[in-house]
């Protein structure tokens, strides 16, 4: 069992002036080889090791639960884990869902290819324990229940937005669900499939919706932008956390992953 280790020391000065990095403090690290991660609103953190055993710890580092049969189903692709009571596993090569309780013990799969669906690009939990998915080969966003029965589904998209959305993230926050695309920013639609709004944010990585924020990184900035404002804001990412091969945003802070591990790093007051 690996415990995380408090660390206490300052990256940079904290400025408003965006010629200066924020002042991020180091506030504790994981410890470990990892190749992907994702953390719930509780603060409990997923991760994969280079052995494919999918790890849950608690806040404190502790070990809650291992999923060790992460290979069955091909290369993970994603990692859902909004519902801190249940965990969401992707494999797009094999358009297979895996539903596992918050022991990390197998509760179902779902094939996608038995619902005829073949081009799942992305799934996502819903608000109403069902999944959410984006079918790239119709343009729809869909949603299905456990047993794979299909539930609703939008119009085809791109006759909606006469372009074809290609979205790499896909969430369920506080009554809308929000799709990002790099190229065109963030589409976001009702639990009816009902567009309610867009937007213009491209180019951004490690998108997050952290309450009614939208949160990432791009050109070496931390990147924010609250519903409703008409511009996002930038701040200067220090090059600790600009050099992390991922960011997953939360309420308290930002969790980067290192070479060392995931540290958490807590944000600059007012950002």
């Amino acid at each position: 069992m690996k415990s995380l280790l408090a660390i206490a020391f300052i990256l940079s000065a904290a400025s408003a002036s965006p010629q200066d990095t924020a002042r991020f403090e180091t506030r504790s690290i994981l410890n470990g080889a990892f190749t992907l991660f994702d953390v719930d609103n509780l603060g409990n953190v997923y991760a994969l090791t280079p052995e494919n055993r999918l790890k849950k710890y608690n806040p404190r580092g502790d070990s809650m639960g291992v999923f060790n049969d992460v290979r069955r189903y091909g290369r993970l692709t994603s990692v859902d884990v909004s519902n801190p009571l249940k965990t969401l596993l992707f494999y797009r090569d094999f358009r297979t869902v895996v539903v596992l309780d918050r022991f990390l013990n197998l509760v179902n799969v779902v094939d996608l290819r038995k619902q005829d669906l073949f081009q799942v690009g992305l799934v996502a939990q819903s608000y109403d324990n069902r999944i959410w998915l984006f079918d790239e080969q119709e343009s729809r966003l869909r949603k299905i229940d456990e047993d794979g029965r299909p539930s609703s589904e939008t119009a085809e998209l791109r006759m909606v937005l006469d372009e074809a959305p290609e979205p790499v993230t896909l969430q369920d926050r506080n009554g809308y669900v929000f799709m990002y695309d790099p190229l065109r920013g963030m589409y976001v639609f009702d639990y009816y499939g009902a567009m309610n709004g867009r937007m213009p944010i491209p180019g951004w990585q490690d998108v997050r919706v952290v309450g009614d924020i939208v949160m990432g990184r791009k050109d070496g900035m931390l990147m924010s932008q609250k519903s409703g404002t008409p511009e996002p804001r930038a701040v200067p990412l220090p090059a600790e956390l600009n050099r992390a091969s991922r960011l997953v945003f939360s309420t308290s802070g930002v969790y980067a992953l290192e070479g060392s591990g995931i540290g958490f790093y807590a944000l600059p007051p007012g950002r």
